[in-house]
This record gives C-alpha cells, structure tokens and sequence, in this order.
C-alpha cells in the first residue's frame, strides 16, 4: 500500500483486523494520509456483523524469475546427459560387437580378447603407412575417444558447488592454490628447524625426480577434465617444480606423485644387448645406433685393453678431437675406459652422424656391463637417447633453410 506509514503496513501485513472506519480516521487524522478510491474499496472489501474490517492478503509463493532461469539450465543440463549416456552405452555395445568379431576373423576367443590383441588386429588388417600415428586406424572403447563431460557445476538454488567456479577452471586453479599452501607448510617446517638447530636432519628428505617425469599437457587435461592452455600448462610445472625443489619436498611425495609419471625400467631392458661369451672366454656385447643417415653397430669387448677400432682404424679415423671425446663419453660416464675393447662399423653420413651413431651404440652395448645405477646415470645424461634431429631443407627463394638474401 503506497504511503502508508510503517505502523499500518505492520498492522496490515501480520493479519491484524481493525474497524475500516476507525483504521480510516486514524491514519486520517494522525498522518494526513489520503487514500485511492481502489484502496478504499480493498478497506471495505469484507464485513464483520455491522462494521467492515481488513483482512491481510494470502501471500502467494510465486516462483521468482532467477529460480525459473536456474530450473531450466538444470533440466537442460539432465537432459544433455542422459542423452550423453544413451550414447555412450550404444557406441560401447557397437563396441563389444566389434570386437567380438574381430576375434572371430583373427580366428581368437572373443571372450579373452584383450585391447592390446585389437591394436595388433586393427595393424594387422588395415596396415597404414601415415606418418602420424593419430591418422591411423584405431578401434578403443568409446570413453576414450569421446571427450569427457563434467558433472552438475550447480544446484537447484543456482550456487556453484566449487568455491573456484567463477574462475572458468576450477580444478585447475584449486590444485595450484594447494600447491602454494604446501610449499608455505615446508618453509615453516623449515624455518623450525633452522631455528631448533636441527638442519643436519634435512638432508636426504628432498624428492628424487630421477626416475619419473611430469605429465604430458593433455594428461593433465584429462585429469581436471578443464581445457588447459600450453601456457597454464607451463605455470603449473614451474609451481611443482618450486616445491620440488624445496629441501623437504620428500614430505609431499604422495602429491607430486599424482602429477608425475613413473618411467617403465623395460625401457632400459628392451635396449639391453644379450652377452656372448667367445672361445677365449672374452664376452661381447653388440648393439646398434643411428644418427641422422648414419647407423653403426658397435660391439664391446670385455676384457680389454682400451681399443677403439672404427672401421678398421683407431680414433685417428676423426680428425677433430670433438668427435674423439664424443666417443669417449659413455666409456668415462660408466667407468669403463681403458677396461673394453671397442669395435665400430658405421656408414653413410658425415662425421657429425657417424659419431652420434657409434656413441649410441657404445652406450646400448654397455648397459650389459654395468649396474642399475649406472644404467639411471647414462639415462639422465642422455646417452640412451637418439637424437632425432637432422638437417633441415633449403627453402626456394632463400639462401638456406632459415637464411634470407640480403637484398
């Protein structure tokens, strides 16, 4: 009621019930209030025996604008996603059809049919020579090759269930909001420690990255199931590698354990050589490298003298001291030189290549020699590695492959 005081409206408004001609004399008289002829008749609108009275409306709970527009976004959203499962279970069934009779064409138990039996079925049947190995043919199960969906972000009420929702990712920004608040708990743990006197007991509680590495982009995407640019990608590795590199990070190795992924040791055993023992007694070890167009196979000899034959000659065959301590630098890393002998035969290349190849091979042929420590330390130091890089083509209209004219 527009103009009235805020007595009346309470009088209204909490259902009291007084004379209309007494309620219009009063507020007449005390607040000089002048009435409607609509409101007069809302003030004469019931009787009570001889005297009409107003009676408070029934408030009506009708459902606000905000509630209908949240109510709609959450049964569109339940209809999206039972449609997404709907899908789901026919492309798994497809799915499992399929791959019933790809065993019954391999000839195999369908019911023992493994996806690792598939991928070898699929190469086998449908051989592709595409470079890119996304190209090629595949046939997985649907929920690894359909994106994944989030569930409900928000309930009926319109509230975010996330405290971070309004940040776009979530996920993304609470674990790097963990990871500060970790790294602040080790530098107070730290700092107690310093100022206890026990420093001596930090040595040895820092974690070992050497035998693991992080995860790749698009695992972390699918871990937070939040489109992660390769900039946000990188920020999240230099925050773990904050607290990694904290003196007392070995304490948190359950957390960066979940963003780092553990190298396979079949990696180092698939390229051990087999050792062949000679009539003499004398074992050898054979194993081949690449670089660039060259290959070589190296076999090593233990025990030896310290030789280092390359097609027939010594390391005279270089004749720059470069490529002499290239060769040399498995045989130092695995202390090894002086105690093998080493044979080599390399072709095709310059003698960038033809180095990179015999050293690859020289480190492949050691690993039969040496411990599962040193194996780590020839990892790290990149001697088990193929370098992949190789000359780049001149491009038409330029003086090399990068080089411009100078006009």
């Amino acid at each position: 009621m527009a103009g009235v005081s805020p007595w009346a409206r309470k009088a209204v408004f909490e259902g009291k019930c007084i004379s209309s001609r007494r309620l219009y004399h009063v507020l007449l008289q005390k607040y000089d209030i002048q009435f409607s002829p609509k409101h007069v008749a809302r003030l004469s609108s019931v009787s009570d025996g001889n005297e009409q009275v107003f009676v408070a409306p029934k408030p009506q709970n009708k459902p606000t604008a905000k509630a209908v527009t949240i109510s709609r976004a959450m049964r569109a959203y339940m209809e999206q996603a039972k449609a997404y499962d709907q899908k789901m279970k026919a492309e798994v069934a497809e799915f499992e059809i399929g791959k019933r009779h790809l065993a019954n064409i391999m000839g195999e138990d369908p019911d023992s049919f493994t996806q690792a039996d598939v991928d070898r079925a699929i190469e086998y049947l449908l051989p592709s020579g595409l470079f890119d190995k996304k190209a090629r043919p595949v046939m997985k199960n649907p929920y690894e090759i359909f994106p994944k969906k989030k569930a409900a972000q928000f309930g009926l009420d319109g509230r975010p269930y996330h405290w971070m929702y309004f940040t776009i990712l979530p996920n993304y920004y609470s674990t790097l909001y963990e990871i500060t608040w970790k790294l602040e708990a080790l530098k107070e743990a730290e700092d107690q420690m310093r100022a206890e006197n026990r420093l001596d007991e930090m040595e040895g509680q820092s974690f070992n990255t050497a035998s693991s590495e992080w995860i790749s982009l698009q695992v972390l995407k699918n871990k937070m199931v939040e489109n992660i640019k390769e900039k946000e990608y990188k920020h999240f590795v230099t925050m773990m590698e904050r607290l990694v590199s904290h003196p007392l990070s070995g304490r948190e190795q359950d957390f960066i354990m979940e963003w780092r992924v553990s190298l396979q040791a079949e990696q180092l055993e698939s390229a051990m050589p087999e050792i062949e023992v000679e009539q003499g007694g004398r074992m050898c070890a054979t194993a081949k490298g690449e670089r660039k167009s060259s290959n070589a196979i190296v076999k090593v000899y233990k025990p030896g003298s310290g030789n280092f034959i390359i097609n027939g000659k010594d390391l005279t065959y270089f004749t720059q001291n470069l490529y002499r301590e290239t060769l040399l630098l498995p045989l130092i890393v695995s202390d090894h030189l002086g105690k093998v002998d080493v044979e080599a035969d390399v072709e095709l290349g310059g003698p960038t290549g033809q180095a990179g190849a015999i050293r690859l091979g020289l480190a492949r042929a050691l690993l039969a020699y040496v411990e599962e420590d040193v194996k780590e330390n020839m990892r790290l130091t990149g001697l088990l590695t193929r370098d992949p890089r190789r000359r780049e083509r001149k491009k038409p209209g330029q003086e090399g492959a990068r080089k411009k004219f100078t006009w």
